[in-house]
């Protein structure tokens, strides 16, 4: 699969200067690590949002997010987010500090 690398250079700029940032090829895509966990990543043109088992629920209930079912069953908390739904660098940063705050309650893996 591919990934759109306009939506991984986007990332690449906010999390600029970040020595706890690590970029891992996962999915097919690109995933952008945070702890030794996936924070985020772009699959095909869509962001991959780990927003965790919480906030689910909820992220669902925006428009532009979907269910991450890249196995053929949806993986609770971890959500699509459409193009439209990142269109502005305000949209994503949104998105990726949903996922940090969850990524920052697991304990770091080595």
């Amino acid at each position: 699969m591919a990934f759109d690398t306009a939506l991984v250079n986007r990332l690449r700029t906010h999390f600029d200067g970040r020595d706890d940032i690590i970029e891992k090829r996962m999915f097919g895509g690109m995933a952008f690590m945070l702890g030794g966990h996936m924070c985020v990543g772009v699959l095909n043109d869509a962001l991959v949002a780990r927003i965790g088992p919480d906030q689910h629920k909820e992220s669902l209930a925006s428009m532009y997010a979907s269910p991450f079912d890249y196995t053929g069953k949806p993986l609770n908390g971890f959500v699509y987010v459409a193009p439209e739904g990142i269109s502005t660098d305000n949209d994503l940063a949104d998105w990726v500090s949903k996922c940090e705050g969850f990524v920052f309650t697991l304990p770091p893996k080595h």
